[in-house]
This record gives C-alpha cells, structure tokens and sequence, in this order.
C-alpha cells in the first residue's frame, strides 16, 4: 500500500465483471472518462482483485465496484455516486443522493438494471443465477 500512495493521481479502481458483455461494453465506453480523472479499471475476476477483495466466484458477481487506494470497497449504486462526483455531467447524480432517502432508491434503481442487463442477445451468466435461485 506504501507504493499506492505515492501515486497521486490515481483515484481509484473502477472494477467490473469482465465475463458479462454489458459490463465490458460500458467500461469501454466509460474508460476515456474515467482514466482521465484518475481511476483504472480491472476485471474483478484479476488475481490481484480477488485476493485483495477475498472475493467467491459463487455465487456470480453481480455488481460493480469500486477500491480506493486507502482501501475502502463500494459497490453498486454507492460506487456509481462514488463516480459521480468526479465527472461534471454526472454530479447531478452524486448531489441527488444526498437528498433523504434517494440512497435507497438508486439501490433498487441499481439492483433492478442489475437483474435485467441483457449481454449481447443473452441474459448474463449472473442474471440467470439470480433468476434460479429466487
């Protein structure tokens, strides 16, 4: 951690589910917007992600996350305000979330998408667990 802390500039780590096509196509995308505020992106099936993160493959991940380089994990909807607050077309967003009770509702806004992303045709490898095991 010593070594992270010497890098200034980064911010953080966008990290997402390399094995869903949906998550893939959207980092893509988002990966100038994100680099250039000082976050790196990385599969959450890396070794470095699963050992820092004492991640379990089973059940699929389901959401993104984001690693700061002092440590903290946020996920799902808490890591998308997280993101937020650095890109000046989406801070509306992060502003929203302090209103009572707007937290909760981006949860169910998150989770809701996140059981319902279809990837390429196909309903993810996540969403089909989920679905089979409700």
């Amino acid at each position: 951690m010593t070594k992270l802390n010497d890098m200034n500039w980064l911010q953080g780590w966008v990290l997402y589910d390399a094995e869903c096509p949906f998550c893939c196509e959207w980092m893509a995308r988002l990966e100038p917007v994100l680099t250039r505020r000082g976050f790196d992106l990385a599969p959450l099936q890396s070794p470095w992600v699963q050992e820092c993160l004492d991640l379990k493959f089973d059940p699929p991940l389901t959401e993104m996350n984001v690693l700061t380089p002092d440590g903290k994990v946020m996920g799902g909807a808490d890591a998308v305000v997280f993101l937020a607050r650095f890109v000046w077309w989406a801070w509306p967003l992060y502003a929203l979330s302090w209103f009572p009770g707007m937290k909760v509702i981006l949860s169910r806004v998150y989770c809701w998408l996140s059981r319902r992303r279809i990837c390429l045709g196909a309903t993810c490898r996540a969403v089909k667990y989920e679905n089979t095991t409700l």
